[in-house]
């Protein structure tokens, strides 16, 4: 029998993956953008709708990133909203470990969990700098190891507060004249967290909320094996994508978890076409539309770290250097390279053997994995990942909000139900069962 294949749709948000300038994008921020894209994801049977976090917005040079201008609504307060224009869809959100405390989030996910009937998942990450850290009171930031610290007992102590209700808990039972059964008070004490009490919510359909984390070095990896129902991977390529697999995988049993426990879900983009040439035609326009002359030369200079606005993006690359001791002209993104010399030079060996310009290796090195053809050849493409265990899904990230989801549905899905590898109708009610049922 072949694998089923997970699919969760991924709200594109504020990011350089939307293509602002197409007529038919919409809001970032109007609730009926989140609406549209949660019920077209129903309307195709996806196991969860992901949402990211933004606790800062994104500067470069010291002005804000004109993709940020547009806000970031709160998380949970979206995923709350769409526990009511839906039945079945997971929600998941994304949550800071280093910037949070575990009381608080551990409430906000089983509150989701219980106001959706039991279809919330917490999507754990770390943050890493002093500049998100200036927007909450303790400041700071935490170095790299301290981080993933936190973050493991952050949510073992989120798992005990989840846990201090016993399953058939009760409070205030009139009949028998109980007031509270099966409410254990929680004691956590460790190196991160000093609390103590009682927990304020009720155990959640699930249990235990489905976690998700995001990490891609090898304390990520360890951290997922030993913690996680689902890793959001950034390996797109067939064969990173099984090499990333194989090696998490590996490290499950020293946590006691079979391999089926734990669910690999890159991110991907989608472009179809009536033809082949078509798809890939309009893959090269919207490439083009995503990264803008000005985006290319701010993209170099989070490696360069230096001025480089009086360079050409369609020009070559500059012949200086990086400055390795340079502060980061660029804020809130992801990137921030160890060793901005080392990916100079292997950009410089790429932009050399073909041809680039600074905007056309821009393009190159940012590209996520893409599928790009006919739906069917799209089908075919998802299908060959998951039975070549290089995936268990994938989280799209459509370039378009918030109808940009709506041709997979129509055309992509009915091919992979054709193929026997994607439910045709919901077999579950709560997350934890789409993902992980037989």
């Amino acid at each position: 029998m072949p694998k089923q294949v997970k699919l969760a749709a991924h709200f594109p948000g504020v990011n350089n993956t939307t293509v602002w300038s197409d007529p038919h994008s919409g809001s970032q921020i109007d609730f009926s953008s989140f609406e549209h894209l949660a019920r077209t994801a129903e309307r195709g049977k996806f196991d969860f709708l992901f949402l990211a976090e933004g606790l800062r917005l994104r500067e470069h040079a010291g002005k804000i990133l004109d993709s940020d201008v547009v806000g970031r609504p709160n998380t949970t307060t979206v995923l709350a909203a769409l526990s009511a224009v839906t039945t079945r869809l997971g929600l998941a959100g994304t949550l800071s470990s280093t910037f949070n405390e575990p009381y608080e989030v551990a409430r906000q996910v089983a509150s989701i969990d219980h106001l959706s009937g039991g279809r919330a998942a917490w999507n754990v990450v770390t943050s890493p700098d002093a500049w998100t850290g200036r927007n909450f009171r303790r400041g700071g930031f935490l170095k790299r190891e301290d981080r993933y610290r936190r973050a493991e007992e952050f949510l073992a102590t989120v798992r005990e507060l989840w846990d201090s209700w016993a399953p058939d808990a009760v409070v205030g039972d009139k009949e028998n004249g109980v007031f509270a059964r099966g409410i254990e008070r929680f004691v956590h004490s460790g190196p991160q967290f000093d609390i103590r009490g009682e927990f304020t919510v009720p155990r959640t359909p699930q249990g235990q909320p489905i976690v998700i984390q995001a990490g891609d070095s090898d304390e990520g990896r360890e951290f997922a094996a030993k913690t996680a129902d689902v890793i959001f991977s950034r390996h797109g390529s067939l064969e990173s994508g099984k090499e990333f697999f194989a090696d998490v995988k590996r490290r499950l049993p020293a946590y006691g978890r079979e391999p089926g426990e734990l669910l690999i879900m890159p991110a991907a983009t989608f472009v179809l076409g009536d033809t082949e040439e078509d798809a890939h035609e309009q893959a090269r326009e919207i490439r083009y539309q995503q990264v803008r002359p000005a985006t290319a030369i701010q993209f170099l200079e989070q490696v360069w770290s230096r001025d480089l606005s009086a360079y050409d993006a369609d020009g070559p690359l500059p012949e200086i250097d990086p400055d390795p001791d340079a502060e980061p002209l660029t804020w809130g993104r992801v990137r921030h390279e160890k060793d901005p010399l080392a990916v100079a030079a292997k950009w410089r060996a790429i932009a050399e053997e073909k041809k680039l310009s600074i905007r056309e290796l821009v393009i190159e090195v940012t590209a996520r994995q893409q599928f790009v053809g006919t739906a069917r050849q799209v089908a075919e493409s998802i299908d060959e990942y998951v039975q070549s265990d290089a995936a268990d899904g994938f989280v799209l990230v459509p370039h378009l909000t918030p109808g940009g989801l709506d041709a997979f549905v129509d055309d992509v899905v009915p091919r992979l139900q054709e193929r026997g590898v994607f439910r045709t109708d919901y077999t579950g009610d709560t997350l934890r069962e789409h993902l992980f049922s037989r």
